[in-house]
């Protein structure tokens, strides 16, 4: 990602909104474009209002790809799903897309909004600075969906909490697994790549598609198009497609706060599965932690709950939270082994919580 001039640092974790909306009938929609529909001002109008922009697209037969200086954004006819990093706010673009989806006469059905602990939470604008005011938000408009909402993970580790907001007003059928890795403390030399170059005219050298290759981004799930960008002077995003499926990469790699996160969806469980995803994820960014977040609907539930054996890792925590709609969230947190560590750390499943504990929990956050 881009690196910007605040001496405390870049901000890496996203803000991830992802939406769902039923899908209307022939006579309403006849394209079957729904959300593909809307122009480029009026993505623009909702992404300005977020505060970030468009700096790359790609587009196949299921949807519409788009990596942001700050994160991603894709959009299907009936669901879109954005992601924001840095001081970006994201939830001030939820009154814009909503009034542009009824535009098109698209009701929400399922919301989903997560993230992980933000590495510098009293520099996040209002409402990113505690969980309780982006849950106000979200209710705003979310809460005929009978939303629910959970922090789940370590309260005592700095980056070992995972805040989802999960509303849904009926049965989610569909079979969809969304993998999402938060990954701190990068090795230097992986991180290294993601610095832009300069050949003898000062002119870039290599570019994204070289640190695309050179990080082994590209063999993570090799059947994925891949659009990427660098930025200036470090930092790199990029977005996968395939079919209906999408993956998406953010790397901010300054040493003190250097962070990366992977996310994947919509893919087939049954020919990628867990384990060796994360393997491929973790080769190519060597952290010293990370965390994994499944979030499965239909009846994918199992792919969830499969082991993760990662070499040189403890697995630290685990949590598994049901959500509305039927769906299923499990949480990991990973950390290095040192090499006296022979003993793998046992799981401890964290007692889950509630939208009663969300408030409590979401002071603490900011030192309340």
């Amino acid at each position: 990602m881009a690196v910007d001039s605040s001496p405390i640092g870049f901000e890496g974790y996203e803000k991830r909104l992802e939406i769902a909306f039923s899908v209307p009938s022939f006579f309403t929609d006849p394209s079957g474009l729904g959300l593909r529909a809307l122009t480029r001002p009026q993505i623009d109008s909702f992404l300005d209002l977020a505060q970030c922009t468009i700096v790359s697209q790609l587009s196949n037969s299921e949807f519409d790809s788009y990596v942001l200086s700050e994160s991603s954004l894709f959009i299907y006819p009936y669901k879109i799903v954005i992601k924001t990093c840095g001081t970006t706010k994201l939830l001030s673009s939820v009154p814009r897309i909503v009034e542009l989806a009824g535009s098109l006469s698209l009701v929400a059905c399922s919301v989903k909004y997560s993230r992980g602990n933000f590495i510098f939470p009293n520099h996040q604008p209002a409402p990113h600075r505690c969980f309780s005011d982006e849950v106000s938000v979200l209710n705003e408009y979310f809460n005929h969906l009978n939303p629910k909402a959970y922090i789940v993970g370590d309260p005592h580790s700095a980056n070992g909490n995972w805040h989802i907001y999960s509303a849904s007003n009926e049965t989610v059928a569909d079979d969809v697994v969304t993998v999402e890795m938060c990954m701190t403390g990068l090795d230097r030399k992986k991180a290294a790549v993601f610095y832009k170059k300069s050949g003898e005219n000062g002119d870039s050298s290599g570019g994204a598609g070289e640190m695309t290759k050179m990080s082994g981004i590209n063999d993570i799930i090799p059947g994925h198009v891949i659009c990427d960008f660098e930025f200036d002077p470090c930092g790199y995003s990029m977005n996968g497609i395939e079919k209906s499926a999408h993956s998406t990469v953010h790397v901010t790699p300054e040493d003190g706060f250097s962070y990366a996160s992977y996310e994947a969806m919509g893919f087939d469980p049954c020919s990628v599965r867990l384990e060796p995803l994360v393997k491929r994820v973790l080769k190519c960014f060597e952290p010293r932690e990370f965390s994994v977040a499944v979030t499965c609907t239909g009846g994918t539930q199992w792919w969830a709950t499969e082991e993760a054996d990662v070499a040189g890792y403890s697995c630290e925590k685990q949590v598994v939270q049901e959500l509305p709609g039927g769906g299923l969230l499990v949480y990991k947190t990973f950390s290095a082994r040192s090499e006296e560590c022979a003993v793998r750390t046992p799981r401890v499943k964290v007692t889950k919580r509630c939208w009663k504990d969300v408030v409590v929990a979401a002071l603490e956050e900011v030192g309340a």
